[in-house]
Formats: C-alpha cells, sequence, structure tokens
C-alpha cells in the first residue's frame, strides 16, 4: 500500500524507466501504441484489450448515433514525455485511487503488447512507478516546461537548436505534448488549462519553457546524457 495516498485535486509527477535501462520505445508505433493506451486505459470501466475494445467502440457507432459516453476518466492528463527508455507524465487523479488503477492499467497494457511484439517475457519497466506530490504552482510551472521539452534537455547540445535524431548510431524514438501545447497540434489530449491559464498567451508559456529547457541544457558540463537525479534521468545505455 502506498504510504501517502494521492489526493483528488492534487498534481503528481508520475515516471518510470525500462529495467535495466532499457529502450521501452524502439519505433514510431511503439510511441503511438502508449499514447493510445494513455487515453483508452483512462476510464473507470474495464475495457479489455485496446484491440477489442476499438473494435466495440467501432461496432456502436456504426450502429447508433447516439453519444456513447466512454465512462468517468481516471485521471487529468496534464503534461506527458515519451523518451527511448523513460517516461514522465503530469496527472491528477478525479477519482478515488485514480492514479493507482490508471498506471496500473498502463503499464501492464504496455508491456503485454511490448512483449508480444518482440517475443520477450518479463517485466518491461524498473518496480512501480515513481510519484512526487507538485508542492506549489510555480514548481508545476517549472515541471511542465521541463517535461514538456525533455527530449530536447536530453538529445540536444548548448551548440544546437534541435534534438539529436541518433545516438550510436541508433535512431531514437521520442515524443511529448509540447505541440499540443503551442498549438502546432489540434488536439485536446492534456488538460491544459491549469497550465496555461497563467500566462498572458500561448506564445508567453512557450517562450518561459523554451527558457527554462535552454537553462538546464546550459548547465550541462560535458555531451553525456546525464539527468537530475531526483527526476530519474539517468545516461541512456
Amino acid at each position: 500500500m502506498r504510504k501517502d495516498p494521492f489526493i483528488i485535486g492534487e498534481y503528481y509527477h508520475i515516471y518510470n524507466r525500462g529495467t535495466d535501462k532499457r529502450i521501452i520505445f524502439t519505433d514510431r508505433f511503439d510511441l503511438q501504441r502508449f499514447q493510445q493506451s494513455m487515453e483508452e486505459f483512462n476510464t473507470i470501466e474495464p475495457i479489455g484489450s485496446i484491440f477489442r475494445h476499438n473494435r466495440h467502440k467501432n461496432s456502436r457507432h456504426r450502429m447508433s448515433t447516439i453519444n456513447d459516453d466512454e465512462g468517468e476518466k481516471l485521471v487529468d492528463i496534464i503534461v506527458f514525455s515519451l523518451n527511448p527508455n523513460h517516461y514522465h507524465l503530469i496527472l491528477s487523479p478525479l477519482v478515488e485511487s485514480g492514479i493507482e488503477k490508471y498506471m496500473q492499467k498502463l503499464g501492464i497494457g504496455y508491456t503485454k503488447y511490448f512483449n508480444e511484439k518482440y517475443n520477450r517475457t518479463g517485466v518491461l519497466f524498473q518496480g512501480k512507478y515513481k510519484s512526487i506530490l507538485i508542492k506549489t504552482d510555480d514548481y508545476l510551472m517549472y515541471l511542465s516546461a521541463y517535461i514538456n521539452l525533455n527530449n530536447r534537455i536530453h538529445f540536444q547540445s548548448k551548440n544546437s537548436r534541435h534534438p539529436m535524431s541518433t545516438i550510436n548510431n541508433k535512431k531514437l524514438f521520442y515524443t511529448s505534448s509540447w505541440e499540443e501545447y503551442i498549438g502546432e497540434k489540434n488536439t485536446n489530449f492534456c488538460n491544459k488549462e491549469i497550465i496555461l491559464d497563467r500566462y498572458k498567451n500561448i506564445k508567453d508559456y512557450k517562450e518561459f519553457a523554451e527558457s527554462v529547457a535552454q537553462g538546464i541544457i546550459e548547465k550541462r558540463t560535458d555531451r553525456e546524457i546525464d539527468f537530475d537525479e531526483d527526476l530519474l534521468i539517468e545516461k541512456l545505455k
């Protein structure tokens, strides 16, 4: 049991990495599947497999024009970042045990998909996900920038404007909610108001987030992919 229960209405930094620092997103289809899992499993109703759930939804849509209510959500997804060997989320529980139930569904569902696809067995993630209560608005703003631009922070040198696409000739696959936040992707996957309402407009938030990311990049003392220990960022191997 968790020592301190998640509280409805509070915000939490949730993160984890692949066991033995292994890659957990090997291609763009893995990223798409994890994002799909983030969306599909965010319901208090059991859905079984994503494949069967989508077939059921499509069948109901063809048979009826009535609005199909997918049920109450477990969490609000505020910000996310998926990197080759780890992920970061900011979540807010909407129901009792919302984060626990959501993360259990997400972890089990994606691990099953990954193991079947790559013909492996066993755990995929390094133990139970980690969580930190976000106690102040200032830290929530800072963390939103850190997570939105997480791939840029990890895979961009001081003298480059764009994240690296390969390391040691291996292609990297990553994504985040950044494009949604700055209006380049017209989706409502994230509940962005808690962040964007603090700024005059999207341009102001973009400038703030990019200044946070650049500040972290400038503090790096070498070209290694080093992380803050308390944010679970470690060398990519």
